[in-house]
C-alpha cells in the first residue's frame, strides 16, 4: 500500500546526486559496528559485561541514523526525497529502535546483529548511491498517516519474520542435537509467543493501512496499481490464516514459520517490487 501512494505521486525529477556522506552517516555506521563488536562475542560464548555499553553505542547510532535520514530526505528545497534506499533506511531505523528497546528489557539480543547489520547496509547504500524521488506528503495529512502506518506495520511484520527465522533455526538445531546452549538463550516457547504477539500488532497496523488506503486513494484499483493492491491484500489474508490456524487449530512448528515468511515476502513485493525495478533501470 505504501508503494501505491508513491506511484501516484509524480516525482519532480529522478537524478543521481553527488553529495558527500554527512558526518552523521559515518558516526551511525561506526556506532552500529561498535555495538556489534560488543554484542557478538557474548552470543557466541558467555555474556560479557559490555551490554550496557553496547546499548549506549546503539542509542548513539539510532540518533545519528535519524539525523542522517532527516538530512537525506529533507535536503531538497521542498518535498521529501523518498528513494527506495531511503525508505529501506527508514524501515531499518524503525526495526532497530523497536529491537533495541526490547533487548534492553529482555532476550532479543540474538536478533540485534541481524538488524544492526541490515541498518549498516542500508545506510551505506543510501550514502554511496544517492538519488532523488521527490514527493509531497505535506499536501495530505490523511496520506501521510497512511504511509506512516504502512512503514510501521511493515517494520513490525519484518520483526515477526526475524523471530520466525530464529524459531526455525533453534528448532532445527535442537532436532539435530547440534545446539550449544548459551546463558540467557531464549526458550522456543518464548520466541514463538513473542512472534505471534508481534504478528498480531503488525496485522492490526496492516489492516489500518489497507483501510486508509481504500478510503483516501481514489485509483487504488486502477490498472497500474492493481497488482500492488492485490499483493497487499494477499499478504493480509496470509497473516489472518496464520493467526486463525494457530489460535483456533493449534498450528505450530514449520507451518507457522513458513506462513510468517511468506506473508513478509508478499508484503515486500507489494511495497517495493515495482519501485525496485524502476530504480534498477535508473542505475
Amino acid at each position: 500500500m505504501l508503494a501505491l501512494y508513491l506511484s501516484l505521486v509524480q516525482p519532480k525529477t529522478i537524478v543521481k546526486t553527488t553529495n558527500a556522506m554527512p558526518v552523521f552517516f559515518i558516526i551511525a555506521l561506526l556506532a552500529y559496528l561498535f555495538s556489534l563488536v560488543l554484542i557478538i562475542p557474548g552470543l557466541l560464548q558467555k555474556p560479557n559485561g559490555y551490554r550496557r555499553l553496547a546499548l549506549i553505542s546503539a542509542i548513539v547510532a539510532l540518533i545519528c541514523h535519524a539525523i542522517a535520514l532527516k538530512y537525506q530526505i529533507f535536503r531538497v528545497g521542498s518535498g521529501q526525497n523518498l528513494t527506495l534506499l531511503n525508505l529501506g533506511s527508514i524501515v531499518s531505523l524503525l526495526i532497530c529502535i523497536i529491537m533495541t528497546i526490547v533487548a534492553s528489557h529482555g532476550r532479543a539480543w540474538f536478533l540485534l546483529p541481524i538488524v544492526y547489520s541490515f541498518a549498516i547496509i542500508n545506510l551505506a547504500l543510501a550514502s554511496l548511491m544517492p538519488g532523488e524521488f521527490i514527493t509531497h506528503l505535506e499536501a495530505s495529512l490523511e496520506l501521510s498517516i497512511h504511509i506512516g502506518l504502512a512503514l510501521l506495520g511493515y517494520a513490525t511484520l519484518l520483526i515477526a519474520a526475524l523471530y520466525a527465522l530464529q524459531l526455525g533455526w533453534l528448532d532445527h538445531k535442537l532436532k539435530n542435537k547440534k545446539l550449544t546452549f548459551i546463558q540467557n538463550m531464549p526458550p522456543l516457547m518464548f520466541i514463538e509467543r513473542k512472534m505471534f504477539h508481534i504478528t498480531q500488532v503488525g496485522v492490526i497496523l496492516l489492516t489500518l493501512t489497507l483501510c486508509t488506503g481504500i478510503l483516501y486513494m481514489d485509483n487504488i484499483f486502477s490498472k497500474e496499481n492493481i497488482h500492488k493492491a492485490v499483493l497487499s491484500i494477499v499478504a493480509w489474508f496470509v497473516y489472518i490464516v496464520l493467526l486463525w490456524g494457530h489460535y483456533h487449530d493449534g498450528w505450530r512448528g514449520k507451518r507457522v514459520i513458513w506462513f510468517n515468511l511468506i506473508g513478509a515476502f508478499t508484503l515486500t513485493l507489494a511495497y517495493f517490487g515495482n519501485r525496485l525495478l524502476q530504480e534498477i533501470m535508473i542505475y
